[in-house]
């Protein structure tokens, strides 16, 4: 779902975008995608509308494609020319092993892979192949309507949807649980529809860096009505754009979190000082001045992982406070806590992932993770002990050592912090598995393990 805007902003009135274009963002430089249909094994009705579909959101996004059945098509001077290599349904065996090769230095050298549905029934004799779509198919049941669970918000493929997704499809069981070595971004409710066979533990899509490049897989697009759906090609539009590295993400696999917001409530959460957030539709919107919302209900000690998405739809100030102690006075995180800033406009020490006034980030790579204004991002902040860790979806972007012994990261509390002049920002929450962040973007997810 689309983050709402503070009332404090001021925008010009927004302007209409179809469904295949990605709203608000700048365009993506040109470039070119080559997508592969073929079949030695079962073939599905549904690949001329994928391709058209395809086809579709190439012309109102910037990028060509190229369709192909022909496995010739997979050499390394070809591929060379491809952000991305799109499997439509692929079946059975469908490279020579020249072609397999040429498609494993394809992914070496940073390429990017998107499976739909049936890719997952391809290559079940190539290891490489296995990993590269992440899981592989064992059976499925009749075509029916399910809850899609979506558990990551701020991946392009799925942030223009809420927390559930109705769809009717054919939902294919997988012979592994990808959840392990893939991030997943949607699951099945298995209680949902009949013939699900995964324990209850269903990822249905995901993304991940893989061999040097990066995959994203997607369970749908079995049928012909599937391709017509705009919440569905959106989903492509997102794999795509991430997997042809336009966009950013954080695709690592990510196991043993603990909400400490869930977009039904700020249970557990106290605002200091003036101004406060919004909660409607699972989101947060910021309101008012100079205030801080900080976790009151525990305070961390030791070492944790604090996991959190945000969006900035321009210059609002705001950063994610860590290790300061319980107090009313929005100053005390400033006085005895370290802020980790979100705004990316400010001096270097006071930037996007810079220890607010203490360490800037490594800026070249975190201007080559930093996604626009109007894209979600995605932090981990790391503690152990008195280190600090940043990475910036998924890229380590700063190392803070604190030596002043009047401030300690070991211990504190953690905090959203905004200082707003004429313009605010919204928040959103993410997937089930995390905690919250600061003002100015929408999908708060932080997570502790």
């Amino acid at each position: 779902m689309t983050p709402q805007t503070t009332a404090l902003s001021t925008a010009a009135p927004a302007a209409h975008h179809s469904a295949d274009e990605v709203p608000g963002a700048a365009a993506d430089p040109a470039y070119r995608i080559l997508v592969f249909s073929r079949t030695t094994g079962f073939r599905h009705s549904s690949i001329d509308e994928g391709v058209t579909a395809l086809r579709d959101l190439g012309a109102a996004n910037n990028f060509t494609v190229d369709a192909t059945e022909d496995p010739a098509a997979f050499t390394t001077a070809n591929l060379a020319r491809y952000r991305s290599v799109v499997f439509l349904s692929t079946t059975g065996d469908v490279l020579g092993a020249a072609q397999q090769t040429a498609l494993e230095q394809y992914m070496g050298s940073g390429g990017g892979y998107v499976g739909i549905h049936a890719a997952a029934d391809t290559e079940y004799d190539w290891p490489f192949y296995e990993g590269l779509a992440g899981a592989l198919f064992q059976s499925h049941p009749a075509i029916q309507p399910a809850t899609v669970e979506v558990e990551d918000r701020a991946h392009d493929a799925t942030a223009h949807l809420a927390g559930t997704w109705q769809r009717t499809d054919e939902w294919y069981n997988y012979r592994t649980n990808p959840r392990t070595t893939a991030h997943v971004l949607a699951s099945l409710d298995e209680s949902s529809y009949s013939g699900g066979s995964m324990s209850g533990d269903h990822p249905i899509a995901w993304c991940k860096d893989y061999a040097g490049g990066r995959a994203f897989y997607t369970g749908g697009g079995h049928t012909e009505e599937s391709y017509a759906d705009p919440a569905f090609r959106r989903h492509l539009l997102g794999g795509i754009r991430w997997a042809a590295g336009t966009t950013k993400a954080d695709c690592r696999p990510e196991t043993g979190y603990t909400p400490l917001f869930d977009g039904t409530g700020t249970t557990g959460w106290k605002q200091a000082g003036p101004g406060g957030f919004t909660l409607a539709d699972g989101t947060l919107t910021s309101h008012g001045g100079l205030g801080l919302l900080w976790y009151d209900a525990r305070e961390f000690t030791g070492d944790y992982s604090l996991k959190l998405d945000w969006k900035l739809n321009g210059d609002d100030n705001s950063g994610v406070f860590v290790g300061f102690p319980a107090s009313d006075d929005p100053w005390s995180a400033v006085d005895n806590g370290y802020e980790i800033q979100i705004d990316a406009t400010d001096a270097a020490d006071r930037t996007t992932g810079s220890v607010y006034g203490f360490r800037s980030a490594d800026l070249d790579a975190r201007d080559a993770a930093l996604n626009p204004p109007g894209e979600w991002n995605t932090y981990e902040i790391r503690v152990t002990g008195e280190r600090l860790e940043v990475f910036l979806n998924g890229r380590k972007i700063n190392d803070f050592t604190n030596t002043d012994p009047a401030r300690s990261l070991a211990q504190g509390h953690i905090g959203l912090g905004k200082c707003l002049d004429a313009s605010g920002g919204t928040w959103e929450d993410g997937t089930p598995v995390h905690l919250w962040t600061c003002h100015t973007g929408p999908n708060q997810k932080w997570t502790l393990p």
